[in-house]
């Protein structure tokens, strides 16, 4: 049943940006007003998760996650719609956006608390694998929605919006059936007081905010990097290009679910991030297109346990943050999705559309994971 929510995660953030270019023809919508739909995407999110840290636990876990998926395909149905019943279809896209990303906030503030809340055993292990299937949820968005376009032409997005808007009502209708356990006992939450004094916290706050910029920046752009930068059909870029990102940050998720009782979770870390820089430098710098989707995708293979893995130690070296302390990382995560994927666009833009010079702006983000993690293992020494 979890596993399904990051389905629904995986389609509210990467359906629309397979479609960049079709609403950039369709719309006439500018390099800079699509980049803003990736921000504003993840700007409400970033809301939501932090107002989030003050009512969850007064409204409970089933009502919030009920609301999630209602706003989720909401969202999904007025994407479809919205721009052809609006004089303004750009506004129209902001709405609906704002609508599932309402939604999307909500779940990823929502599962992993509910994870840790679970009674197993290893938590590193467990959390790994749910996240992966954010991973595999992504592939399924762009494999289903490649076939569709292929058989019925990208003209019919509207009906895939629809199609992929049945995912949240099913999950939608489980949620007042299913189990939830109690996230953490009141007397053993540490408050925010605490945890905002805490240079830990802080840390790892930031942490997040280069995992979701690490990730983002190259996955957001993967399908027009792929289409407009390297002059591959559409349904070669998304299948080289997000597809297999997609798929390699899955591979990670799950080979550390699978054994991670035997991995280090801070040198893997370590290790992906200095692989993280070196596919960045590949994906910008190459001259060679298959060299350049090799280092796309193998950015998917390197971020895949920065987002699981800093949520697994905040959980180990911050027992008791609860809801708040989830809500926040959430928050900063979010945060990054939406800075680094922004700033590849806007400095693309700079370079008259060369996404592969807005790619090799970003190498910012997983530099500073590195010196973070670094850090990080210094204070446990």
């Amino acid at each position: 049943m979890l596993c399904r929510l990051y389905f629904v995660q995986a389609i509210v953030i990467n359906f629309a940006p397979l479609l960049f270019v079709t609403f950039q023809n369709a719309f006439s919508i500018g390099l800079g007003e699509i980049t803003f739909l990736i921000t504003f995407n993840f700007a409400i999110q970033l809301v939501i998760d932090f107002v989030s840290a003050y009512f969850i636990d007064r409204i409970g876990y089933r009502l919030c996650m009920i609301a999630a998926h209602l706003f989720s395909a909401a969202g999904l149905f007025l994407l479809s719609e919205l721009p052809y019943a609006m004089s303004d279809p750009y506004l129209a896209l902001l709405i609906s956006v704002a609508v599932y990303a309402i939604g999307g906030g909500l779940l990823e503030v929502l599962v992993s608390p509910v994870v840790e809340a679970c009674p197993t055993k290893n938590k590193e292990k467990e959390m790994s694998l749910l996240h992966s299937f954010y991973c595999w949820g992504f592939v399924a968005v762009i494999l289903i929605s490649t076939i569709f376009f292929s058989l019925f032409g990208v003209e019919s997005w509207r009906t895939m919006a629809k199609l992929w808007m049945i995912v949240p009502l099913v999950n939608m209708v489980a949620f007042f059936f299913v189990p939830i356990y109690d996230i953490a006992p009141e007397e053993k939450k540490i408050g925010k007081a605490r945890l905002f004094s805490n240079g830990t916290f802080w840390l790892l706050f930031f942490m997040m905010i280069a995992s979701g910029a690490s990730e983002q920046a190259v996955g957001q752009w993967a399908s027009a990097f792929a289409e407009t930068g390297l002059g591959v059909s559409k349904t070669i870029g998304d299948l080289a290009g997000p597809c297999l990102f997609a798929f390699m940050q899955g591979l990670s998720r799950l080979t550390f679910g699978k054994y991670g009782e035997r991995i280090n979770l801070r040198k893997m870390m370590i290790l992906s991030a200095v692989l993280c820089c070196t596919s960045y430098l590949l994906t910008a710098l190459s001259l060679n297109p298959v060299l350049g989707l090799i280092g796309c995708d193998f950015c998917g293979l390197s971020v895949g346990i920065f987002w699981p893995g800093t949520f697994s130690i905040a959980a180990s070296v911050l027992k008791g943050g609860g809801t708040a302390m989830f809500a926040f990382l959430a928050l900063a995560g979010d945060a990054g999705c939406s800075v680094g994927p922004t700033l590849t666009g806007f400095a693309a833009d700079i370079f008259r559309g060369r996404i592969s010079m807005g790619i090799l702006t970003s190498i910012i983000f997983p530099v500073f994971m590195l010196i973070a993690l670094l850090q990080l293992r210094k204070n446990e020494l």
